[in-house]
């Protein structure tokens, strides 16, 4: 999985923090990041120059092997804060997209879910 960092220019989008993101993503896919190809981590500061609370927007998007891409994001008080919480949603995005499509294939490749169907004789 390939994870891209991109900044405003209200952000300094330093090696450090591009590496801390980039590991919170990570962490947050565990076992669904072998699913995914690449990453993108946008950061913006909402209000510019200004401090304000949840003025730190973090969008991150998805690209999955063979589907379409998916997108979250969050806002938090810190750059890093809103990376936490978007890859926490992306990782329950994500749990709930492939899950259905595992539902999905169980249910067209005609064999019984397990604990279903007839008993073996």
């Amino acid at each position: 999985m390939k994870i891209q960092l991109n900044t405003d220019v209200h952000i300094d989008g330093t090696e450090a923090l591009a590496a801390r993101a980039g590991a919170t993503v990570e962490q947050a896919l565990g076992r669904l990041g072998e699913q995914v190809t690449r990453v993108e981590i946008h950061l913006s500061d909402e209000n510019g120059g200004k401090s304000g609370p949840q003025d730190q927007r973090c969008m991150l998007e998805a690209r999955l092997e063979g589907r379409q891409p998916v997108a979250v994001t969050a806002h938090a008080a810190t750059p890093e804060q809103a990376v936490h919480g978007a890859a926490q949603k992306l990782a329950r995005l994500l749990d709930s997209t492939l899950g259905r499509l595992d539902d999905r294939r169980e249910k067209t490749s005609g064999q019984p879910l397990s604990g279903t169907g007839p008993a073996p004789r």
